[in-house]
């Protein structure tokens, strides 16, 4: 069976080729490792490239090395980072087109994406960071998988909603979640209800696991459903928007401070600057609409989503 070599593995090899460090070769080996197609035909290539993986480690170690960051680590941005888990073909490369300016490869088969992908989303003022991640499959996962997901703050589950063997792979999906010591999503993202007949097998799904998921019909084609997702996602973040205003002047209402939920106005004051919280005296809580007009605060109360707050110093 021939090998297949993609361009992103020949990328990788390269990079390899000229590497000059440890931390460099280790870098461009796992990256080999993870964009090398599974199969047969491959399984000399995958044994040598863990074998030199492998030896690569131990010089570092010896050598005291602390390498570079590993090739899936994806920093944070936003309000949260957020892991799109699936099977193959569900669509989350397509959401990520269809929901950021990201523009990973999407193909009708399976096993496109081999490397984290990742894309802003925006839930009206807020940004949030999608990670579109290889497929988890009863077949094969990319052993990364479970270091890349547990630095996210939320997993989701995307399914084909007219895939009935998608069923099988949200049981594989849990079950592998558990072996790795990682909390379950709470929501299922039911992808391509455009589709006929996706409305019904929506409504099947729902109920099927309405005890263990929210699930939220969408269409990365037509775009039914996205704005739903992002209220969603921004819900189970668990995050409150907070803006800021100076005595007699309107509230900077463009871009929030965004803060765990229960966050007081003690932790708004030091977000904004480490000045305020030393020196905060009350503060002045507005709200949008009206409520609380100018009601005067602690520095312990606790602020809700969409406060605007004036500090005194």
């Amino acid at each position: 069976m021939p090998a297949n070599l993609g361009p992103e593995y020949l990328a990788a090899e390269a990079e390899y080729r000229s590497a000059h460090t440890a931390a460099e070769k280790i870098a461009a080996l796992e990256k080999m490792f993870a964009t090398l197609p599974k199969h047969k035909g491959t399984e000399k290539m995958q044994a040598d490239i863990r074998r030199r993986l492998s030896q690569e480690r131990k010089e570092s170690q010896k050598k005291g090395s602390s390498g570079a960051a590993p090739f899936y680590f994806v920093p944070r941005e936003g309000a949260g980072q957020v892991a799109l888990l699936g099977p193959a073909n569900s669509g989350k490369s397509s959401l990520i087109c269809a929901l950021t300016h990201a523009h990973p490869e999407v193909a009708e088969f399976p096993f496109t994406t081999r490397l984290p992908t990742p894309g802003m989303m925006n839930f009206e003022n807020v940004p949030i960071q999608l990670i579109d991640l290889p497929p988890i499959s009863a077949d094969f996962t990319e052993p990364w998988m479970p270091q890349a997901i547990r630095y996210a703050n939320l997993s989701v589950v995307v399914v084909d909603v007219n895939d009935a063997e998608d069923l099988e792979e949200i049981e594989t999906i849990e079950a592998d979640l558990r072996d790795w010591h990682l909390p379950p999503p709470r929501l299922l993202v039911c992808n391509k209800v455009d589709q006929p007949g996706g409305v019904g097998n929506f409504e099947a799904l729902a109920e099927l696991f309405r005890d263990r998921y929210r699930a939220i019909p969408v269409s990365a084609v037509t775009g039914e459903g996205l704005a739903g997702f992002a209220r969603a996602v921004f819900d189970l973040l668990d995050v409150v928007r907070v803006y800021t205003k100076a005595p007699g002047k309107r509230a900077e209402l463009g871009k929030p401070y965004v803060l765990r939920r229960g966050a007081t106005v003690l932790d708004a004051a030091r977000q904004v600057h480490k000045d305020f919280a030393e020196h905060l005296r009350f503060a002045r809580l507005y709200r949008q609409g009206g409520g609380h007009d100018g009601m005067m605060v602690e520095r312990h109360h606790t602020i809700q989503d969409e406060d605007i707050l004036e500090f005194h110093l």
